[in-house]
């Protein structure tokens, strides 16, 4: 065990410097511009070579500026360097990338794509002569030859298995790993768009244990597919979250959950869906599945295409509905299918109206993996505000009509819900329109008291209009 003061520092690029692997970063680059790529690229991963590497960078160009370090390993290194100390960036990936993120920094004397860690650095510096920073589970054989190991971010079992190792070790944390980042990565907060499936149970009146229980089961499938979407989402969205100044905070852009958790968390969460979506018969797991497949297909590639963007979104909050009758067995209204088309419809198009509007504000003309451009604020006000009122027009009509006679002893009272949201969504585009709304307007609503206090309201219509 060596007690030479190193005068070397060796970074491991991919499991000290970067808070992710850089073959993920370029897997989801790559799937982000054009997701047929998958197929070709799981293989490549699979065999983990260094062909495989170098075949998924040549479909992807990684901006050095818009990766996630891990700001402790970055501070070490500049102080070593202003200790006239010398600092070497290893990597067993791409050297492209490696040089790339080297010029960026300003902080490495010299780069080298590395395949055998010990014999490299023994032959080059003498292990004796550096202190190497990296935590793959390849560097256990050398590290008690080294003059100090340097973990990043690592596990007390890791640690201490350094430490067993090597008497000189420092751990550099730049930010823990908390459950709570998991949690926020399922975006728990979206679940209340899938409480949807209940609107079957509540417009047909049908408030009995089966339905409850079938609708319960629905929401849990349907929050776990959601979230299964939201991760993949996120992942290729990885470039465009960095650089928003609210979604660079979500977990994998800013690097608190590795993209290789991520990368398991997805297909996991499908799966256990799945298998719960069974439970309710073979049509609502296939209503289930189209659900996951035009969300799949919205976030790799569709929200990008406009117009037909805005149409999807407003499908993927019907087709909760749809589920929800499904699962229950209980037949929908046209009344309630057409009401429920234009009035999401209303809704996909403010959540693009608040993009709009805030990407004017940071002086962009366009955000970043969408197809609108500022000047197109005016037409989106437009669609967000007619196909609003074009959905309490529909329901108005419903309210004339013979199932709502049998539902409803006083249905004069149901009026008041038309008021309500005529006064709701109006209020709803004007605040986009102010930019003084920052999320999907259904999950603003539910933080927002006055929607709260409207919902209150057309509560209490619809609750008056159901007693003699």
């Amino acid at each position: 065990m060596s007690s030479t003061q190193p005068n070397i520092l060796v970074v491991d690029m991919d499991s000290a410097l970067l808070c992710n692997n850089m073959k993920h970063e370029m897997l989801w680059a790559a799937l982000s511009k054009d997701p047929r790529l998958l197929w070709n690229l799981i293989p490549s991963l699979l065999r983990g070579s260094p062909a495989s590497h170098r075949n998924i960078g040549n479909l992807t160009h990684i901006n050095p500026e818009a990766l996630a370090y891990n700001d402790a390993v970055l501070g070490f290194a500049r102080d070593w360097k202003k200790r006239q100390g010398k600092t070497i960036l290893i990597t067993a990936n791409r050297l492209e990338e490696a040089q790339a993120i080297a010029d960026f920094l300003e902080i490495f004397d010299e780069v080298h794509v590395v395949h055998d860690k010990e014999g490299f650095l023994e032959d080059q510096f003498g292990l004796s002569n550096i202190a190497y920073a990296g935590n793959a589970p390849t560097d256990a054989p050398f590290l008690e030859k080294v003059a100090q190991s340097i973990t990043t971010n690592a596990s007390s079992r890791h640690q201490n298995k350094t430490r067993n190792a090597k008497q000189n070790v420092t751990d550099l944390s730049s930010q823990e790993i908390m459950f709570g980042q998991y949690a926020k990565a399922l975006r728990p907060y979206q679940w209340l768009k899938n409480l949807l499936v209940f609107v079957p149970v509540m417009s047909a009146h049908a408030f009995n244990s089966q339905t409850l229980g079938h609708a319960l089961l629905a929401f849990i499938s349907f929050s776990l597919i959601a979230s299964s979407v939201y991760i993949v989402n996120d992942l290729v969205d990885l470039a465009a979250d960095r650089d928003h100044p609210r979604k660079k905070l979500r977990p994998f852009a800013s690097g608190r959950i590795p993209l290789s958790h991520g990368t398991i968390m997805a297909p996991i969460l499908l799966i256990i869906g799945a298998l719960l979506a069974l439970g309710l018969g073979q049509m609502f797991f296939a209503t289930l599945m189209i659900y996951y497949l035009l969300t799949l297909a919205y976030s790799l590639k569709i929200k990008r295409v406009i117009v037909i963007d805005i149409c999807v979104l407003a499908c993927l909050y019907s087709i909760r509905i749809v589920a929800g009758g499904v699962a229950t067995d209980i037949t929908l209204s046209v009344w309630l299918l057409a009401f429920s088309m234009f009035f999401f419809l209303s809704l996909a198009a403010v959540k693009r109206k608040t993009e709009l509007v805030d990407s004017l504000a940071r002086g962009n003309v366009a955000p970043t993996g969408r197809g609108y451009h500022v000047n197109d604020l005016p037409i989106i006000s437009m669609i967000s505000i007619s196909a609003g009122y074009i959905s309490i027009l529909v329901l108005a009509l419903y309210l004339n009509s013979e199932a709502v006679m049998a539902l409803y002893p006083k249905p004069e009272f149901l009026w008041g819900v038309c008021v309500v949201l005529l006064y709701w969504i109006t209020r709803t585009v004007m605040l986009a329109h102010r930019g003084d709304m920052h999320d999907d307007p259904l999950v603003y609503a539910v933080k927002d008291h006055i929607s709260l206090a409207c919902l209150g309201f057309a509560s209490a219509f619809v609750a008056v209009g159901m007693f003699p």
